[in-house]
């Protein structure tokens, strides 16, 4: 569709082209049977039924879910799990270990703080967390309740490639913005929790991946609605949940399995991250601030050198005007960002690199 721009939004992001035309095709009469759009019908109904049911087999599908684990939908964002983990999971007496890592994690350490005891596992906000924690920096307690990380962090362009082993200590992990970009083992993790909105689907909708056992922990007098228990016995159908999103995760699901799934995406985000890394590693305009070994696949941070603010909003107006939407950094720390989750097309990325270098030669 040549009127539509490439989107390097961190998030509402970008969707497969092949899913928006599915569900506009589908918007008034959902499966061209049912008469009316998803948005209109039941959350009981038989056809709610087959889509929350194929919504849910995909995540299991691709990420090779065991019985062990649930899969849920819930609201609130994957802000919401910030306060619902540690009301579920802190177990009295035993501290929640912090991997502190940028914005995300200090947001969901605030949470933490109100509702437990706490240790701060290791940080990189001393170095502006341009990097990650090396694996001597990280102190694990043996006796924690859990540790908490962040896979992939949107503002500062870093993403750990190996996570840590935190033995029989669960190990909970916001994955929000590079979940199903590449395989990973499940089995690692005691919860892993997604705002939809970067790789999963459109906002207003979390991906919960629980290990059954650990909902257990929760005490009755937590609010129903705040139990992970609840949400399992009740099929993610306590309430009326988000049904349009869960639509759209099985579009979703359903593309990726088209792409060749996991490995077949994993192998394509790598092939545009390396593009636009060389290009900016080979440039003497532009410049990475992050360490090299901890960069993202998702969300490429940059700057012009000697940090020029007056010429970086120059690119992001002139960018804008060429059809490169969404490259202004994130409020907290300036300069560029290309978020190139899933969706993010190649010729996109080579649009870009295009610019960029075409930039640099009007303004080197």
């Amino acid at each position: 569709m040549s009127d539509r721009i490439f989107n390097f939004s961190a998030g509402p992001a970008a969707l497969p082209l092949p899913v928006l035309e599915k569900a506009q095709a589908e918007l008034l009469n959902y499966n061209q049977t049912a008469g009316m759009s998803v948005m209109e019908m039941s959350h009981r109904c038989k056809e709610f039924d087959e889509i929350l049911d194929h919504a849910k087999k995909g995540i299991k599908k691709h990420l090779n879910i065991s019985d062990d684990y649930e899969v849920l939908f819930l609201q609130g964002g994957a802000s919401m799990q910030f306060a619902m983990i540690p009301m579920n999971l802190y177990i009295p007496g035993k501290p929640v270990d912090m991997i502190n890592t940028g914005a995300w994690t200090k947001k969901a350490f605030k949470e933490v703080k109100k509702l437990a005891e706490w240790n701060l596992a290791a940080s990189t906000e001393e170095v502006n967390f341009s990097r990650l924690p090396h694996k001597d920096e990280i102190k694990l307690d043996s006796n924690a309740s859990y540790v908490h990380l962040c896979s992939n962090n949107t503002i500062f362009g870093t993403q750990f490639k190996e996570f840590p082993n935190t033995g029989d200590v669960p190990l909970i992990c916001d994955m929000s913005s590079d979940i199903f970009s590449r395989k990973i083992d499940v089995s690692q993790f005691g919860l892993i929790f997604a705002g939809a909105q970067k790789n999963i689907g459109p906002s207003g909708l979390a991906v919960v991946i629980i290990r059954k056992d650990l909902a257990e922990r929760a005490d009755e007098s937590i609010p129903t609605m705040f139990q992970f228990r609840t949400h399992i016995q009740e099929g993610s159908r306590y309430n009326t949940p988000p049904t349009f999103g869960i639509y759209m995760v099985g579009l979703v699901m359903d593309w990726i399995e088209s792409q060749g799934g996991l490995e077949g995406l994993e192998k394509h985000n790598q092939k545009k991250a390396d593009i636009l890394y060389q290009a900016i590693n080979e440039s003497g305009f532009y410049y990475c601030p992050v360490d090299e070994q901890d960069r993202s696949l998702m969300n490429v941070v940059f700057r012009v050198q000697g940090d020029k603010e007056a010429l970086e909003k120059q690119m992001v107006q002139e960018a804008e005007s060429k059809g490169l939407s969404g490259l202004k950094g994130h409020r907290s720390v300036g300069g560029l960002r290309a978020s190139i989750y899933n969706a993010q097309p190649l010729e996109a990325v080579e649009a870009l690199v295009s610019f960029m270098k075409d930039f640099e030669k009007k303004n080197g």
